[in-house]
C-alpha cells in the first residue's frame, strides 16, 4: 500500500493490497490486466477484506461510464463486499462541491486523457482543460517530483477558463501534501486520484474518512 494510507489513518483501518501488474497505462496494457480484477477482489475478500477499491483510475474509466459501473459490479460479485473504483472516488468528490468545469492535470498521453475526457463527460462534467505529463510505463511515474506536479498542477489550473474545481488524475502520482496548498494556490477545491480514493474506501467501511490538513474534502465528516 502507498504510504499516504497509514498516513491519512494510522489506526482503526487495515489495508492489504493485491497487484493486477498493471505495466502500462495504455488501453493495450489495460486490456491485458482487466481479467485479473475480479479473481483479486475475491482473494482480498478470503484474506479479510471488508470493501475493495480498485486503486487505478485509468484503468477504470478507459472504456466509458458504463463499463465503470460494470467494472465495479464485477468485483462486488467476486468479493461478495462493498466496491468502489478510483473514478468514481474522483467523480464523487467532484459532486460534493458541485463543480462542474474542471481543470485536469494527469499523468497520461493524449489517448488516455482524450478517454478521460469523454468519461467525465458522460457523468456530467465540463472539462475547460485537459492537459498530461505524458507517461505510459508505470515506473516511470516514480521519476515524477513533488516539485514539477505542483508547477504542472498550477499552469493547467490557470490556463483552464473558470474552473470550479482542479482533478489530478493517476493513482501512481503522490499528492497528498499538495492538496491543501494548491487548494490556497487555486482557490477552488482539489480532488486527487490517490487520498481521495483512499477516503472513499475507509467511508465504504461506514468512517467519516474525515482527516485535518490536506484539503476541503478531508475536512468534511
Amino acid at each position: 500500500m502507498p504510504a499516504e494510507a497509514a498516513t491519512l489513518y494510522p489506526s482503526g483501518v487495515r489495508f492489504q493490497a493485491l497487484s493486477v501488474g498493471l505495466k502500462t497505462m495504455t488501453p493495450e496494457g489495460y486490456d491485458r490486466v482487466l481479467e485479473r480484477i475480479a479473481p483479486a477482489a475475491e482473494v482480498l475478500a478470503r484474506a479479510g477484506a471488508d470493501a475493495i477499491v480498485l486503486m487505478g483510475t485509468s484503468l477504470s474509466f478507459y472504456r466509458g461510464a458504463s463499463f465503470n459501473l460494470e467494472l465495479t459490479r464485477r468485483i462486488r460479485v467476486a468479493s461478495r463486499r462493498p466496491a468502489i473504483t478510483m473514478s468514481t472516488a474522483v467523480c464523487d468528490g467532484l459532486r460534493t462541491f458541485r463543480a462542474r468545469r474542471l481543470a485536469v492535470a494527469t499523468a497520461y498521453d493524449a489517448d488516455v486523457n482524450q478517454r478521460l475526457r469523454g468519461f467525465l463527460h458522460e457523468e456530467g462534467f465540463d472539462v475547460r482543460v485537459i492537459r498530461g505529463l505524458g507517461v505510459e510505463r508505470v515506473e516511470d511515474i516514480k521519476s515524477v517530483t513533488r516539485a514539477g506536479l505542483m508547477k504542472f498542477c498550477t499552469e493547467v489550473f490557470q490556463s483552464a477558463d473558470r474552473a470550479e474545481a482542479l482533478l489530478i488524475s493517476c493513482g501512481g502520482l503522490h499528492t497528498l501534501d499538495m492538496l491543501a496548498p494548491l487548494e490556497e494556490r487555486c482557490g477552488v477545491p482539489v480532488v486527487s486520484s490517490l487520498p481521495h480514493a483512499l477516503r472513499a474506501g475507509v467511508r465504504l467501511l461506514g468512517m467519516s474518512g474525515r482527516v485535518e490538513g490536506y484539503g476541503r474534502l478531508f475536512a468534511l465528516s
